[in-house]
């Protein structure tokens, strides 16, 4: 069995405590971090238009790709001491959205965070990239809430009813 935790900050713990509890213990634990490919680009476009392209040892794209490799591995470092059994550490750059579905072509499951409103059940409980992978997963999804659950009450009222035609 194989099984893609995406790794994602601040929501990563729940999904991790989710694998140890879900995830057979031969399963191929595979988690995943994906670094949106668009960072490194808003910042080289910020400092070119801002401050021209005379000097590129300023320019902070370099720096900001650096950071982001970095973070990504510290954050998945956390996540594999946390899960404490053996697992590959991917990480992966682009639409993270995109990225997150090919990692798990071949999964068995996917494992991720709800990330959007999470005071309330319901859609918007999903931001819009976790939305795209819940909906083109190509695997089985197993979707968690960070923390504790809403209450029921928060479920959002039915629409109202339309009129009845005879």
């Amino acid at each position: 069995m194989a099984v893609v935790v995406w790794v994602v900050e601040g929501t990563w713990p729940a999904c991790v405590d989710a694998a140890r509890r879900h995830a057979a213990a031969d399963a191929d634990v595979v988690l995943l971090h994906v670094t949106p490919s668009d960072l490194p680009e808003v910042a080289h476009g910020a400092f070119a238009g801002l401050l021209g392209r005379g000097h590129r040892e300023r320019d902070p794209g370099t720096r900001v790709e650096h950071l982001a490799a970095a973070s990504a591995e510290q954050l998945l470092r956390a996540a594999a001491d946390r899960l404490d059994r053996p697992c590959t550490r991917t990480e992966r750059t682009g639409r993270v959205e995109r990225e997150v579905v090919a990692a798990a072509e071949d999964a068995d499951l996917l494992i991720l965070a709800r990330d959007g409103d999470r005071t309330h059940l319901g859609p918007h409980s999903l931001g819009p990239a976790s939305r795209f992978v819940v909906d083109h997963a190509p695997c089985p999804v197993l979707l968690v809430w960070p923390e504790s659950a809403p209450d029921l009450a928060t479920i959002p009222p039915p629409p109202p009813h339309p009129p009845h035609h005879q």
